[in-house]
């Protein structure tokens, strides 16, 4: 037997169930829209590979980015994310909504520090911008550079990883250690080298680390790219001639960072890379070239070029003879007007009459 409500009853209780519909909604849709804080701390999260929902879910309630675990499972599961989350380092803080930190996780937007090595840096001053980055202490980093057990491990032939650190963005991650970051440089260097160098440096008549060494020297003596394959000739020509190469840079590695600026104390100091003083190349690299400086060592223009001195304008002036050469030292360099880039101390070795070390 059925017993229908008065009809004065019907509109009251249609009422009553439309606002016990709506009112859970009205605070499920308020729950996503709403930032339960400022965002002043941000906080780091390691969610690890088969961690459930649930587990995620009451971790960010418990640390109170969210302010309740059942309704960010419910969003999730009603949206179909809830076994697409990637595993992995978050940062999210409670100045985020559920729906923002959800989209995060599906897109895999994990929390890392973008890292740049910009070409031609030798390992120290990568080391500095780490350390001064609060990413990584530089002591640290230049002993795992010098590494023997991982100079064996990343296959190189050398007292360190200088030369074979590629210059590009890395995403260095909470748990990443100093060794992983030097071995994915490595390795994208190794990646590189493979792909557009190996066939071509067959040709060379050079070993891979007298490639990468002298693309190293070039790298740092080059300001506008389209010089490399200039500067190329004449380190070639030279080598040729077995002529010094008097390369600036050479003289301050492991001293300091090159300038553009050495002085005669430099150019005289006892080192193993110090070309003003050793015939050749040095031992090994001086610094981490580009693409652009290794392509200019295996492609060097055509020329008989054995000199070159800085310009003000950050160009070079190449010369074949040394008398040539003279001229534009005392047109460059002997100038009243200082050079506005890089500029280059004029020094004269008695035995080679070269000004600039050029």
């Amino acid at each position: 037997m059925k017993f229908p409500l008065p009809k004065k009853y019907r509109t009251p209780a249609l009422l009553a169930v439309i606002v016990l519909l709506l009112v859970p909604l009205a605070i499920f849709n308020l729950f996503l829209a709403t930032a339960p804080g400022t965002g002043k701390n941000p906080q780091l999260f390691d969610f690890g590979q088969g961690l459930s929902m649930k587990k995620i879910a009451f971790v960010l309630e418990e640390r109170k980015v969210i302010t309740s675990a059942r309704m960010f499972v419910l969003y999730a599961r009603l949206h179909g994310d809830d076994a697409r989350v990637k595993a992995g380092y978050y940062q999210f803080s409670d100045g985020m909504t559920p729906t923002e930190i959800l989209r995060r996780m599906v897109a895999g937007e994990v929390y890392v520090h973008r890292f740049a090595v910009p070409e031609g840096y030798s390992v120290y001053q990568i080391a500095e911008l780490l350390d001064g980055r609060h990413l990584f202490d530089r002591g640290q980093f230049l002993q795992a550079c010098f590494s023997r057990p991982l100079l064996r491990e990343l296959g190189i032939n050398g007292r360190s990883v200088e030369g074979y650190i590629y210059p590009s963005t890395y995403d260095i991650t909470p748990n990443m250690t100093v060794a992983d970051l030097i071995r994915l440089m490595v390795e994208q260097f190794d990646k590189v080298y493979a792909r557009d160098f190996a066939e071509p440096a067959k040709a060379a008549r050079m070993s891979k680390t007298e490639i990468i060494t002298l693309a190293s020297i070039i790298e740092k003596e080059a300001v506008r790219p389209e010089e490399r394959p200039l500067i190329a000739s004449v380190f070639r020509n030279r080598l040729q001639r077995r002529m010094p190469l008097q390369s600036d840079p050479t003289a301050l590695y492991g001293v300091r960072a090159f300038a553009g600026n050495v002085s005669k104390q430099d150019i005289t100091r006892a080192t193993p890379y110090n070309t003003y003083l050793i015939g050749g190349l040095p031992p090994g690299p001086i610094g981490n070239p580009g693409s652009g400086a290794i392509a200019a060592v295996l492609k060097p223009a055509a020329t008989g070029y054995l000199y070159f001195v800085a310009k003000r304008d950050g160009t070079h002036f190449f010369s074949t003879t040394l008398a040539e050469h003279n001229l534009a030292v005392r047109k460059y360099l002997k100038s009243p007007v200082q050079p506005t880039s890089r500029p280059v101390s004029e020094y004269r070795n008695d035995r080679l009459h070269l000004v600039g070390g050029k």
